[in-house]
């Protein structure tokens, strides 16, 4: 069962996921993002003030991912916003439009260390992690001290069956950041992909007990709990940690993933992280 899960990662660090969002009514995950048609020429349009900016990254991700549409379409050579742009389209999937728009800001800037990882996230979302390497190790090179590299090389590693080098990727960034659950999260699910779902669970637990251990870091337990078998655990941390309708969702996903069960729909993703999340674990391969 465990070798139909598929090895990725996701984009932004667990310390950026937003505790709010700004409502914009619900959107289709996989819509295409156009920048909002404008009557004034961009020649005399202005950028956003900061407050605005700030503002825009507690939109859900196709409002931001609009926003910063407009503000690449009023400055193509804005960094941050290409950066911003880039972030939101990968939650919303559309992993290489988001690559595309993180390396316009390396164009610009070819040392910005968040154009860099946000490169390596859309490649490795994408399920391409040998072109993840580079922009990541580069990233590496720059902040030294940042764990949040060496975690996604580790995926990107995994992605490509470099195995050796994804856990000492993952064995450098927890000594960086001791226990930290999203490398824990990420260690784990790349044994569950081999097969070993009670390594993964061991590893999962000590990630889950940490009191920053984010959403995705649950589901992945619930994800490896339901394919070992364990149903009534892993229903009842979805139901605490997911409404209702997508609980049901998952749950009966779940049922497909224990042994003996039959084919489901895909479950409903969780928010994009710096783990790996329920819609990046599905599908066929690996």
């Amino acid at each position: 069962m465990c070798r139909n899960l598929v090895l990725t990662a996701t984009a932004i660090g667990m310390s950026l996921l937003c505790a709010g969002t700004v409502q914009a009514g619900p959107q289709a995950p996989n819509a295409q993002v156009q920048a909002p048609a404008q009557s004034t020429p961009p020649a005399t349009r202005k950028r956003a003030s900061a407050q605005e900016r700030a503002d825009a990254e507690r939109l859900t991700p196709m409002a931001r991912a609009a926003f910063w549409a407009r503000e690449v379409d009023v400055d193509p050579t804005d960094v941050v916003a290409n950066i911003r742009l880039a972030s939101a389209l990968r939650q919303l999937g559309q992993y290489d439009v988001a690559a595309q728009s993180a390396q316009k800001a390396l164009v610009i800037d070819p040392k910005n260390f968040d154009a860099l990882m946000e490169t390596g996230r859309a490649y490795v979302g994408e399920g391409q992690g040998f072109y993840a390497i580079d922009p990541v190790k580069r990233a590496a090179a720059l902040a030294p001290k940042d764990w949040r590299p060496l975690s996604l090389l580790g995926v990107a590693y995994s992605q490509v069956k470099r195995d050796e080098a994804a856990q000492a990727a993952w064995v450098q960034a927890l000594k960086l950041s001791p226990e930290n659950p999203a490398v824990l999260s990420n260690m784990a699910m790349s044994l569950a992909v081999k097969g070993d779902a009670a390594g993964a669970e061991t590893l999962l637990r000590r990630a889950a007990a940490r009191p920053d251990a984010g959403l995705q870091v649950r589901q992945n337990l619930t994800l490896v709990l339901g394919i070992e078998g364990k149903l009534g655990e892993a229903e009842k941390l979805l139901r605490e940690d997911l409404p209702p309708l997508e609980a049901e969702a998952n749950l009966a996903y779940l049922k497909t993933m224990a042994p003996g069960g039959d084919a489901a729909p895909a479950p409903v993703a969780a928010p994009a992280g710096e783990t790996r999340t329920w819609a990046s674990l599905k599908g066929a391969g690996g």
